[in-house]
Formats: structure tokens, C-alpha cells, sequence
């Protein structure tokens, strides 16, 4: 089997190697020269654009597509769809809305391109030891694809899961199970912290890791980032939101499905960015005009 595969960032690259390691023939680009020339040195055969890799690879073709889901993703695959020929099969691995899949896959079949849609967890490790596969797309043109998925997978993290959107689909509501996850896991070790008791996070982190009910992968991420920095004084309390969580609660809007808890992580996401606390500003100023309590200015 040989693969096309288009962007290797963290992701990409460690999914690179995946397939190598299991006799995957591989041809991998990426806009910057210098990941081409890194995953090159590891064996992986590499080749300067799209255009060439597309010619370097056998009919019916086969594209993973690794990049960043919105513009990047869509503006490959409007590329792809004057280069590519009938039952060539590009697979999209990042994080797209369910919704532009569908229009997408509709639009390429058009030309009788297959879409399938992947969605990717697992992580860096994940990509280079055995990814969790959520796949959408044709069953059939899946099917075509199944030893593959299977190959680069856990043992048992691969499933077809529908037609076409619903890999990225599932992605979604994944990633926003997630989002509450780990706003959990992060409000337990603050009232932790704040509470009357020295704890070492990464050993109870470790202790949880082992045995308790809420163990699993983002406990361990967790312990491990103690082990590297027992107080997080390195890190600042920032998180981004890539979009996931979001499209996750504005489905459940249109579903009418309560998500409270994926909702409220979410926001904490957003609150998280707010460098300047306005509304922390105006609660704090409400409370002296009305009760007198003491507010802290800036000297």
C-alpha cells in the first residue's frame, strides 16, 4: 500500500512514521522544507508539493490529509479536485465541521472522488503508536481502506461509524466530552490547592492514575506535567478553544440536547483568555456600591 500524506505537523509527522513502521509506503509533504527534510532523514520518502505527490503516487490514489481544519483543509481539497482522478480517495484526519465533510463529500463525488472522513485521537503518542480511528465516508470505499486503519490504530481503536460527516461527527462530540473532562480534573486539583492540606499533586495524580475510578490517559498527562513542574510555574492559565467544543454546543443548540457541562467548560476556555477580568472589574465594583466590600486597585 501507498499513501499520500499532506502536512506533517505534530500530528502528521508521528502518523508518518506509523505507517512506516508498518510497511505503509509513504510519500509525505508539507509546506515547510525543514519538516521535509526532518521526516526525510527517518526514511520516509517526501516530495516538494501537492503536485508531486500526487505523481508519485499509483491509481486509484489514496491522501491523508493532516492539516488544520477550516481554510487550510478546504483550500487543498479545492486543489485536489482538478488534480485528482475518478475513485481516488482523500482522507481528511484533523478536526473539520461535520457539516462542511458532507458538502465537501458531495462535492467531490460529483467527480467521483471519494471523501472519507477520520477523525484522529490519541494524541502524538496516539498518532505514533496506535491512534484511535473514528471513520465516516462510503462504506465501501472504507472498506477498501480497513487495513490500513487497522494497521496505524490501537487494537480495537478502529471503527466505521457511518456515512459520510459522521467520523467528524463523533470527533466532535469526543473532543467535547473531553473539554468537560478535563475543566474537572482542572477545578479538583484548584480546590486542592486552596484547601487546608499540603498535597504533592503528581503523587496523588500518580496514586488516582492507578486503580481509582477516575483514572485514565488525562489524569496520566496530568501527573506527568507535575513531574515536570510540580507547582505549573512555567505555565500560564490559558487555554484555547480549537473549535471542537464549540461546534459540539452549538449542535446541541440546534438538537435541543442540554450539554451543561461541555457548555460551562467552554466558557471556562473563553474566561481563561480574558486577560483584562472586565466582568471579574464589574461584580467586584457592584459589591462596594451596594454592600461596601473593599475592592483591589491598581497603585
Amino acid at each position: 500500500m501507498k499513501i499520500g500524506l499532506v502536512g506533517l505537523g505534530k500530528m502528521g509527522y508521528q502518523l508518518a512514521l506509523n505507517m512506516k513502521s508498518h510497511q505503509i509506503e509513504v510519500v509525505a509533504t508539507d509546506v515547510s522544507a525543514s519538516q521535509r527534510e526532518k521526516i526525510a532523514l527517518e526514511g520516509v520518502t517526501t516530495a516538494v508539493s501537492v503536485e508531486a505527490l500526487i505523481e508519485a503516487l499509483p491509481r486509484p490514489r489514496t491522501i491523508w490529509l493532516m492539516v488544520p481544519s477550516g481554510a487550510i483543509v478546504e483550500s487543498i481539497v479545492t486543489r485536489l479536485t482538478t488534480l485528482l482522478d475518478p475513485e481516488d480517495v482523500v482522507i481528511d484526519g484533523g478536526n473539520s465541521m461535520y457539516l462542511d465533510t458532507v458538502r465537501r463529500h458531495d462535492e467531490l463525488a460529483r467527480k467521483s472522488i471519494r471523501l472519507v472522513d477520520c477523525g484522529t485521537s490519541g494524541g502524538v503518542s496516539g498518532a505514533r503508536n496506535g491512534a484511535c480511528l473514528m471513520v465516516g465516508g462510503d462504506a465501501a470505499v472504507v472498506e477498501r481502506l480497513a487495513s490500513l486503519f487497522t494497521a496505524i490504530a490501537r487494537e480495537g481503536g478502529y471503527g466505521y461509524v457511518g456515512p459520510a460527516g459522521s467520523g467528524h461527527f463523533v470527533k466532535m462530540v469526543h473532543n467535547g466530552i473531553e473539554y468537560g473532562m478535563m475543566q474537572a480534573i482542572g477545578e479538583g486539583f484548584e480546590l486542592l490547592k486552596a484547601g487546608p492540606y499540603d498535597i504533592d499533586f503528581g503523587s496523588l495524580a500518580s496514586v488516582w492514575s492507578n486503580g481509582s475510578i477516575i483514572e485514565g490517559l488525562l489524569l496520566k498527562n496530568v501527573r506527568d506535567a507535575f513531574a515536570k513542574d510540580a507547582g505549573l510555574d512555567r505555565i500560564e492559565g490559558r487555554v484555547d478553544d480549537s473549535g471542537e467544543g464549540r461546534w459540539m454546543v452549538e449542535e446541541a443548540l440546534r438538537k435541543n440536547v442540554a450539554v451543561p457541562v461541555i457548555a460551562a467548560s467552554l466558557f471556562a476556555r473563553y474566561k481563561s483568555k480574558d486577560e483584562g477580568k472586565f466582568a471579574e472589574k464589574v461584580v467586584a465594583a457592584m459589591r462596594n456600591e451596594f454592600g461596601g466590600h473593599s475592592v483591589y486597585k491598581k497603585p
